[in-house]
């Protein structure tokens, strides 16, 4: 989770305070922050325990697999492709991401946890459009703007008597 996320989180949490305060409900509370019933009922419990702190992020449940600066690498490795690593196709997996993290950082993932990890980086599963090496844009470009409007036929313009509609009724 990104900072900025766990800030906002934590200031909904402390907002969730001050209306336990005022002694609204927990149905109340939920609806206007858009959160579960059963999360207000969380947090008012922690809070009548143990005040304000106890309703404060513990952060994550747990450390990430991947460090910044190990993602860092994973991430210039992704860039090369599948064939600089020894597969056939120019096409990532996630078992084949599996596969690539236990190599190179002898550590052992989950396929969903690597989605969410990509995910949560920027990546995406998406497929690059792939181009012809030889492929000159200004080219493509230019023949676009200069050719192709005397290649391609005018289009017909509507106008009066175009529409099936002249005819009359035959009813």
């Amino acid at each position: 989770m990104t900072a900025e996320r766990q800030a906002f989180r934590e200031r909904i949490r402390m907002e969730a305070i001050a209306m336990f305060a005022g002694g609204r409900g927990s149905t109340d509370i939920a609806k206007e922050l858009r959160v579960s019933v059963r999360s207000v009922q969380r947090w008012r419990q922690a809070w009548k325990a143990a005040g304000r702190d106890g309703v404060r992020s513990r952060g994550p449940a747990s450390k990430p697999k991947l460090s910044d600066a190990l993602f860092a690498m994973l991430g210039e490795d992704l860039v090369k492709g599948p064939v600089a690593h020894g597969w056939p196709d120019q096409r990532w997996t996630l078992a084949r991401i599996k596969t690539l993290i236990g190599r190179r950082f002898q550590k052992s993932m989950t396929l969903s946890g690597i989605s969410q990890m990509l995910r949560r980086r920027g990546w995406s599963h998406q497929v690059p459009a792939r181009c012809a090496v030889e492929r000159d844009e200004a080219a493509v470009a230019g023949w676009v703007k200069d050719v192709w409007p005397h290649v391609e036929a005018p289009r017909r313009r509507s106008g009066p008597g175009s529409s099936s509609r002249t005819k009359p009724d035959s009813r």
